[in-house]
């Protein structure tokens, strides 16, 4: 293994989610991550946000690392979860409600729930 794909698989073995993103939760730097930061910020779920934006060996590497094209890109437990429509479709499902049950992840299932409702 590489040298930056080490650094991204202990990277994402560190935390129980990950997400890689252009930009931080704080100040996202495109819509697509700032749609699937927004909806981890609003639920409260408790992440690592990693700025691809500020290591070019890290914007490539993550994409050979989980062999997926685009950025963001989220991991639960060490494992690849999708990027922005996938994370946008499971959330609107319920389905990464059940994700982070699975893994005993704190959410705010409520606020899912509104998510939901305002999308129904």
């Amino acid at each position: 293994m590489t040298d930056v794909k080490n650094r991204i698989d202990e990277t994402v073995k560190a935390s129980d989610v990950v997400l890689f993103m252009k930009g931080t939760k704080e100040m996202p730097q495109c819509g697509f991550s700032s749609r699937v930061a927004g909806v981890l910020n609003y639920i409260g779920v408790d992440y690592t946000d990693v700025n691809v934006l500020a290591d070019e060996d890290i914007r490539s590497g993550i994409k050979e690392y989980s062999d997926w094209p685009t950025i963001p890109q989220l991991y639960i437990k060490g494992e690849f979860v999708g990027g922005c429509d996938i994370i946008t479709e499971m959330t609107l499902s319920g389905e990464l409600d059940g994700m982070f049950e699975q893994n005993s992840i704190a959410f705010d299932k409520d606020a899912a729930d509104k998510i939901r409702e305002a999308n129904g």
